[in-house]
Parts: structure tokens; sequence; C-alpha cells
């Protein structure tokens, strides 16, 4: 299967008016998707698939785009799903986003026009030593870009639609799921898994060109509510125990030099306090649990809980309730019982003359959660770079590559009939 250079064409375009549209979800809201604005983006998608020829399009209730490309050969062969979220981080503003598309990128350092003192070089980024010649789309330094994981979204997009346009190519029954939400952990918690009835998955949600990943964190959260003894400060002697203190102190007896973001790296997991509510008489914590070892999140737990009792010893009129809500564990486990999803993108970026980077997360995506949901799904490239800053960018060309490890993934599927 060769594939020239204007195979998917309209790929910046595509992906520059996706960018436009504001998808930030919201970790503080109640709703399902958390902000009504990711709709705008889903009915879109979810219109582009039905005006190229996909079947079955469907989008639901609670902001889902379920289509299927139905099979055109005659026997039967894994049904695979390709998987994108919509959303983009609430770290960084995606108001009002303006990509940029530098054409023919000569290695120079992108300055970034609405703040010039912003730039996007190879110092920083030495990937980019390696797009000579390519085209590379940025915000303009306001917002971030929100190539994760609209790179993705875009990605899919256009293999689909190359399939429809060349149905010489055999593929079996293909399933396309758009979501929203990932970003704050609830992409999948609605997901219908009868409607999808897919052998297994791949989530266009990483970087750099040859990646693959099959390993992500376990991840839990922690809420510790603190109830503290409220008076008036000017009687309080002897009396007063003010939450808020006692929860600064929880944290600022964390360890400085192990067990936080800022001093782990590779496989070491983490214990990171990410919210704080705090008033004189009540305080919660909010914390988040990771490693790749499942098992360890319980010692994690356990240390965090030692902690708190002992801080709390000193405060004998106070109490506190800890709270373990689990949200997603290591695919890894999945994908070791059932390998063929993994195999298969190995075999497509082999024929598309991609060097493979296998690698593990050091997060977690919508597949870890599918995985476990009955579809195995590991990570696959999609070129996103400086995600979740406002100096995130893509290449075209990787967004292109990533379409074609999709095409070929399917087509591949019908060898297995």
């Amino acid at each position: 299967m060769e594939f020239n250079q204007n195979a998917f064409s309209e790929t910046a375009q595509r992906f520059m008016r996706y960018a436009r549209i504001d998808t930030q979800s919201d970790p503080f809201s109640s709703t399902f998707p958390s902000t009504a604005k990711q709709m705008e983006l889903l009915s879109l998608l979810a219109r582009e698939l039905k005006d190229g020829g996909v079947s079955q399009v469907e989008l639901d209730e609670y902001g889902y785009v379920y289509a299927t490309l139905p099979s055109n050969i005659e026997i039967p062969c894994p049904v695979v799903c390709f998987c994108s979220h919509v959303d983009t981080a609430p770290d960084c503003s995606g108001t009002h986003v303006k990509p940029i598309l530098h054409e023919n990128y000569q290695l120079q350092d992108i300055t970034l026009p609405d703040d010039p003192t912003i730039f996007i070089g190879t110092s920083e980024f030495p990937y980019l030593k390696s797009k000579l010649g390519e085209d590379i789309i940025t915000a303009s330094g306001l917002t971030l870009l929100g190539a994760d994981d609209k790179a993705g979204v875009t990605a899919i997009m256009e293999a689909m639609l190359y399939l429809v346009k060349h149905p010489e190519i055999p593929h079996g029954e293909i399933r396309i799921l758009f979501t929203p939400d990932e970003e704050i952990g609830r992409g999948v918690n609605h997901v219908d898994m009868a409607k999808l009835k897919a052998d297994f998955g791949y989530t266009l949600d990483g970087g750099e060109v040859g990646t693959l990943e099959d390993e992500t964190f376990s991840a839990d959260a922690v809420v510790i509510n603190i109830e503290g003894v409220s008076t008036h400060p000017g009687y309080a002697f002897n009396k007063m125990e003010n939450a808020i203190k006692i929860a600064s102190d929880i944290v600022a007896s964390l360890p400085l030099e192990h067990l936080i973001p800022e001093r782990t790296q590779g496989k070491l997991g983490f214990v990171h306090p990410v919210k704080l509510e705090a008033e004189l008489e009540n305080a919660n914590l909010h914390f988040i649990i990771r490693d790749f070892e499942t098992d360890k999140l319980g010692e994690y737990e356990s240390y965090l809980e030692k902690l708190t009792q002992r801080i709390l010893s000193k405060y004998p009129g106070s109490k506190y309730r800890f709270q373990v809500t689990e949200q997603y564990r290591n695919m890894k486990v999945i994908l070791q019982q059932k390998p063929l999803a993994v195999e298969f993108a190995e075999k497509a970026m082999q024929d598309a003359g991609i060097k493979i980077y296998k690698s593990s997360i050091r997060g977690g995506t919508d597949g870890s959660r599918l995985s476990f949901m009955g579809m195995p799904c590991p990570n696959l490239f999609a070129g996103e770079q400086g995600i979740h800053s406002k100096k995130e960018w893509v290449s075209v060309q990787d967004m292109q590559k990533a379409a074609e490890v999709v095409v070929r993934i399917c087509e591949i599927c019908t060898r297995h009939a």
C-alpha cells in the first residue's frame, strides 16, 4: 500500500478548524459533558462523518460520537475501534484559539505573535530538529493549541474519509468513538460498550511519530476531609483548632525529595495534592495517587493516612475522613493477556517505514479504562507536543503519518479473518 503526499491533503485545515472551537473541560462541573461548548465540536464531527459517507453515526445525550464504517469484505475479521477525545485541559486557556500554520519549517525559533516573549525552539523541543521542511501548527501565544487531542481526532477523521474514498482497500468493520471530558478523568464514564462491540481499539493521543504506548499509571484519588474546632478568635485560647492550618500542615509534611511529581520520573510513582478547599472549621484536601504497580497505590495511601493521623494527634478536638476513589488501572495487565492490538500496531508502523518507540505513559488515557471495560486499547502517536501549554505545537506530517497507520491497521485486520 502506497501513500502519496496528497493522500491526506486536508489535514492542516481540518485540524485548525477543530482547534478554533473552545472545548475546555471543567473538573468542578457536575454535568456530563462538563461543558456545553464541547458539543459544538462533537456535533461538527458527527456531521462531517455523515457527509463523508460514514454510516450509523450517532451523537448521544452524553456527547459521545459513535460511528461505524461497514466491512467491505465478505469474510469476518476483527472489529477495530479508533478513539480520541475532543476536550482540552483546564490547565491553560482554550478560548479564542488562533492556530497558525508555519509552512516549510527551517529549524528557526518560532515566536508567537500575540506574546513575543514566548517562542518554540529546538533547545526546548529537540524533536523539532527532525521537522525540517515540514509544516508546523502553533497557537498565537495567548492559549494552548489543542493538539491534545484534536491531532488524534484529525488523524482518525482523515483515515476514515480516506477509506470511504478508496473502497479498493480491504477492511473489516470499523468503529469510531469521540469522547468529551478525558482531561478531567471522566472520558468513558458513560460509554456504551454494547454499541462499540469491538475486539480491540486504539486511542490516538500520543506524541512523537512511532510512539506506541502499552502501559499507563494506575491511579486513585484521595480526599481528606478535616473537621476542626471553630471559636471566636478573640476567645480561642486552648480551644480553636484551625482546619486551614491542619490541612496546610499535612501538605507541608509531604516529602521534598521523593514521592512527589517534582522529584520523580520513569517508573516512579507519586502522591500529589491538587486542590485545597479550606475554612476555619472545615477543609478538604484532594490528592492524586499514581504508580505503574497497582499494589503500590495502597502503600502510598496508607502512608498518607498515617501522616494525617500523626498531624491530627496534635489537634485532639478535630476529626478527619479519608476517602479513596479508583480512577484507572495500568492497561498493560490487559494488553499482555490480549496482545493482538499491539502486534497489529507494530506491523502497521513497520509497513509504513516508521521506527517504533514503545513506552509507558506517566498518566492515563481513555484507553486505560476501556481496556478494563472489555476492549484492549493501547495508545498511538498523533504528533502532539508541548501539551497543556501555550507552547503546544504539532506537525501536519505527523498527523498524516498517524492517519496512515490507522488505515494500515484496518487493512492488516483483514489478514486475520
